[in-house]
């Protein structure tokens, strides 16, 4: 069973629309994952017309219309993993030890909200990852999102995908830095 991870798409905040290479991903998931900040309906609307499954959050920045359609928190059964879905954990320290208080029926939880990519296993077992974000890469080198298999009650090749810089960032000019005026003579 081949999966597609993604959070904080951010649209049409961040972007005008999902990256075409993300896009390409979605026919090819048995699941989609999303860890919540969709912001708009129209992002949950694509993939779900898309995708074979998706299982989503809702995130701190969607609205009541996200709220009403999605979970806070979403569990599911995945060829003999039970997986989770969430989208905030709290800060990194402490991160496995607090969710695996938290998820203990869980063999992977799937979070977003900071974007930035995550991929660690908790001393109990449970797997922790976060797929970052295809649209909004804030402190990070890239936008990303990840894939991974299910086999036989196992979770396998667990990929993070590096976008390449959208068009209007790789474009954009740096911040003009002015010189103070010489002083008056």
């Amino acid at each position: 069973m081949r999966l597609l991870l993604m959070s904080d798409t951010h649209l049409p905040r961040r972007a005008r629309e999902l990256p075409p290479e993300l896009l390409e991903e979605v026919p090819l998931a048995d699941v989609v994952i999303h860890a919540g900040d969709w912001v708009d309906t129209d992002t949950l609307d694509l993939l779900e017309s898309r995708a074979r499954r998706v299982i989503g959050v809702y995130g701190n920045n969607d609205g009541p219309e996200l709220r009403a359609r999605l979970p806070e928190v979403a569990r599911a059964e995945l060829a003999g993993l039970r997986f989770g879905v969430v989208h905030e954990t709290g800060s990194a320290q402490g991160r496995e030890r607090r969710c695996s208080e938290r998820f203990p029926d869980l063999d992977v939880l799937v979070f977003g909200h900071s974007h930035i990519p995550w991929d660690t296993t908790a001393p109990g077992g449970l797997r922790l990852l976060n797929p970052g974000s295809p649209t909004d890469r804030r402190r990070q080198p890239h936008c990303t999102y990840m894939t991974a298999v299910v086999e036989e009650g196992r979770l396998t090749d667990v990929r993070l995908h590096r976008l390449p810089p959208r068009a209007e960032e790789a474009t954009r000019r740096p911040p003009v830095t002015r010189r103070p005026a010489p002083p008056a003579q």
